[in-house]
C-alpha cells in the first residue's frame, strides 16, 4: 500500500502489487484502517502483516482484518487491547498510572506518554510542576497526529535507567520461546538510536527476572505471534514500561544473534504451525544503528532533500531508500537500519563503527557522524552498564557533534577535483609567467590553488604536497601522511570522502546575489513543515524574550518548537497556521533590543 506522498517509494517499486491510499497525512492514509483492508481485498491478498507502525498495535483494525475474512499476522485483538494501551497494560501488570489530578511536586519528573503510541510520539519530560499543562497539549497534539488517539497519560521519570527488552514468540499450542534480551538505552527524544543484542552487564539475576515477567505477561493475555516486553532497568530492579504487541524496528539484532527470521516465524504461527519446544541457542552479539536523516547538533532537526548515493558496505542493511530518492516531510526520517554481527560485542561495535565511518552517504544531512562516534564512545565501547543508560546523548551531545577534522583539506580537494575536471588532468597548460592564484570558496574555507609548469599546485598551504589530482579524486601528501579524497559534486553541493567521514561542503559563487542576503533578525525555518500552531498572544509589534516560543512546525510525526532567538520587538510575522514551508522560508523577524537602541 502507498500514499500519495509514498507513490514512488522503495517499497512501492520492489512490490509485485500496490494500491493507493489516497492522500498524504497518516490520519488519511496509514491509519485509515477501513481502507487498508479494501486495499487488501482488492489486491487478492489472504493476509494482513500490520508492519511496526501505525495501526499495528490496534485492537479495532486487527478485528476489522479477521471480519474480512482475512488472516491477521499477530497476536488475537484481545492481547492487543490488553496490551496497546499503556495504562490497561500497567494494570494487568498491577502498575496503574498516576492521576492526573494528584500530581503534585513531589512527583517530578514526570514522563508524559501517549497511551496508544509508541517511537518517541507524544512523549514529554516534565520537571517543572508549571510546564505541566503546556506539556500535555503539545503530547496530545502530536499522539493524535501520530496515531489517531490523543489520549496521554503520565508515570514517574526515572532519571539514569537502561532501557531493556525482552523478544517473546509464542505459538498457538502453548509454547513460549524467550529470545534473550536487548539494550535499547541510546534514545534522542525517546525514541532509539542505537540497539544490541544481548544486553550487557545485567547479570543472571536481573535478566531471569526480566525473562520470567515477559513469560508472565505473554500468559496474561493468551499472546500469539512476535512480542516485546520493555523495562527500565535501574539500581538493579527492573520497571515495566509496556508490552508492544508488534514487531520490533530492531528486530535484526535478534534475528542475528539466533540465526532465524522474525517475519518468517510471524508467518508460519499465522498459518497454525507450531514452534519448536526450544529456540535455538544464541551466538556472538549484533549491534544495529539507525540512520537518520536529520541534524543532531540542531535539535536533532530532520533534514529531506535527494538521496544522490546511499552505500554501507559489510553490514546488514535494510533501508527504506534507494540512490535518486527523496526524503520529503510526511514520515519518520529514518533512512536505513545498518547491523552488525560478530563472536563478541567488542568486534561487532568496531565492525559497525568503520562500516558507517566508510559509507557513501551523498544527500541531506544525517546522524552518521553522531552514529560513529556514539559507538566508539568509551562509556558505550566499554560496555559499563554504570554509564549506559538514556541520559547518554543528554551527557555527551555537545562532545559527539562537534565538526569532522580536516575540512579545510576536504575543500582544497575540492576545489583541486573540480579544477581537474574542467581542463584534464593537471587543469590545462601552463605557462612561463606564473599565474595568479584561483581563488573559492567551499563551506567555510578560502582555497586558493595556481597552475603551473608542473600542473595544479595548493597556495598557501606549506604542509600540503599534491600526490595525484584527477577529477573526482585527490591524494595529498599532508605533512608525510599521504590521504585520498574521493570528491563528489552535485550542484553546488559537494562531498569529499575520507578514510574518517565525509565532508558535506556547499561551493560558493565568486559574486553573491543581492537577492540571497537575509536581513538581522530574520527567523527562518530550520525544515520544511506545516506551521501547526502560533503561540498565544504573538502578533507583529508584540515583545518577546531570548528563547521564547513563537511557534511549532510539525516535521515526520514530530513537533518541533521555533523560538526567539534574541530579545526585542516582533517587526514582521509570516507563519499562519496550517502554511507549508520550506526550509529557509521566512517565518518571523525580531528586532533586538540593541538594534533598537
Amino acid at each position: 500500500m502507498f500514499s500519495d506522498a509514498d507513490a514512488g517509494a522503495l517499497h512501492v517499486r520492489e512490490a509485485d502489487t500496490a494500491v493507493r491510499l489516497p492522500g498524504a497525512t497518516p490520519a488519511e492514509t496509514y491509519l485509515r484502517g477501513d481502507l487498508i483492508v479494501k486495499a487488501a481485498l482488492a489486491a487478492g491478498a489472504d493476509a494482513v502483516h500490520p508492519g511496526y507502525g501505525f495501526l499495528s498495535e490496534n485492537a479495532d483494525f486487527a478485528r476489522a482484518v479477521t471480519a474480512a475474512g482475512l488472516v491477521w499476522i499477530g497476536p488475537p485483538p484481545e492481547a492487543i487491547g490488553a496490551m496497546a494501551s499503556k495504562t490497561r497494560a500497567k494494570e494487568l501488570m498491577g502498575l496503574p498510572p498516576l492521576n492526573l489530578t494528584d500530581v503534585t511536586e513531589a512527583d517530578l519528573p514526570l514522563l508524559i506518554k501517549a497511551t496508544a503510541g509508541g517511537g518517541g510520539r507524544g512523549m514529554r519530560v516534565v520537571r517543572q510542576l508549571a510546564d505541566l499543562e503546556a506539556e500535555l497539549v503539545a503530547a496530545r497534539a502530536e499522539a493524535l497526529g501520530a496515531f489517531g488517539d490523543g489520549d496521554v497519560f503520565v508515570e514517574p521519570y526515572i532519571e539514569g535507567g537502561r532501557h531493556v527488552e525482552v523478544q517473546i514468540l509464542a505459538d498457538a499450542h502453548g509454547t513460549i520461546w524467550v529470545l534473550g534480551t536487548r539494550d535499547c538505552s541510546l534514545q534522542r527524544r525517546h525514541q532509539k538510536v542505537i540497539e544490541e543484542a544481548p544486553a550487557p552487564g545485567l547479570g543472571p539475576e536481573v535478566s531471569d527476572e526480566l525473562h520470567a515477567l515477559a513469560v508472565r505477561a505473554a500468559k496474561a493475555t493468551d499472546y500469539r505471534g512476535a512480542g516485546t516486553v520493555e523495562f527500565l532497568v535501574a539500581g538493579g530492579r527492573a520497571h515495566f514500561l509496556e508490552m508492544n504487541t508488534r514487531l520490533q524496528v530492531e528486530h535484526p539484532v535478534t534475528e542475528a544473534v539466533f540465526g532465524i527470521d522474525l517475519v518468517a516465524l510471524q508467518l508460519r504461527i499465522a498459518e497454525g504451525e507450531p514452534l519448536a519446544a526450544t529456540p535455538p541457542a544464541a551466538r556472538g552479539h549484533a549491534v544495529e544503528a539507525r540512520l537518520y536523516a536529520e541534524d543532531p547538533a540542531a535539535g536533532w532537526a530532520p533534514q529531506t532533500g535527494s538521496i544522490h548515493q546511499l552505500a554501507v558496505e559489510g553490514v546488514r542493511l535494510d533501508r527504506g531508500y534507494a540512490d535518486g530518492d527523496t526524503v520529503g516531510v510526511h514520515y519518520d526520517p529514518m533512512l536505513a537500519k545498518a547491523v552488525a554481527h560478530a563472536p563478541t560485542r567488542a568486534e561487532a561495535v568496531r565492525k559497525l563503527a568503520r562500516a558507517l565511518e566508510r559509507a557513501r552517504i551523498h544527500g541531506p544531512a544525517t546522524n552518521r557522524d553522531l552514529l560513529v562516534r556514539s559507538l566508539r564512545h568509551p562509556d558505550f565501547a566499554g560496555a559499563d552498564a554504570a554509564r549506559l543508560d538514556t541520559g547518554f546523548y543528554d551527557r555527551n551531545l555537545t562532545d559527539l557533534t562537534t565538526a569532522l577534522p580536516g575540512a579545510e583539506f576536504a575543500a582544497l580537494a575540492a576545489a583541486l577535483a573540480d579544477a581537474a575536471a574542467r581542463g584534464g588532468r593537471f587543469g590545462g597548460g601552463w605557462r612561463n609567467v606564473p599565474s595568479q592564484p584561483q581563488v573559492k570558496r567551499y563551506g567555510e574555507h578560502e582555497v586558493r590553488y595556481r597552475l603551473t609548469r608542473r600542473g595544479l599546485e595548493a597556495d598557501g598551504y606549506p604542509q600540503v604536497r599534491l600526490d595525484a589530482v584527477e577529477p573526482g579524486r585527490v591524494r595529498l601528501d599532508i605533512d608525510g601522511v599521504v590521504r585520498e579524497f574521493t570528491v563528489s559534486r552535485y550542484g553546488s553541493t559537494v562531498f569529499v570522502d575520507t578514510a574518517s567521514g565525509c565532508h558535506a561542503l556547499t561551493a560558493h559563487p565568486r559574486f553573491t546575489d543581492p537577492s540571497d542576503l537575509v536581513a538581522p533578525g530574520s527567523l527562518l525555518a530550520p525544515m520544511p513543515g506545516v506551521v501547526v500552531r502560533v503561540a498565544d498572544g504573538i502578533e507583529e509589534g508584540c515583545r518577546v524574550r531570548a528563547g521564547q516560543p513563537l511557534l511549532w512546525l510539525e516535521a515526520m510525526k514530530m513537533e518541533h518548537r521555533v523560538v526567539a532567538p534574541v530579545s526585542g520587538t516582533l517587526t514582521a510575522l509570516h507563519a499562519v497556521p496550517g502554511r507549508q514551508v520550506e526550509v529557509g522560508a521566512l517565518l518571523a523577524v525580531v528586532v533586538s533590543e540593541d538594534e533598537e537602541a
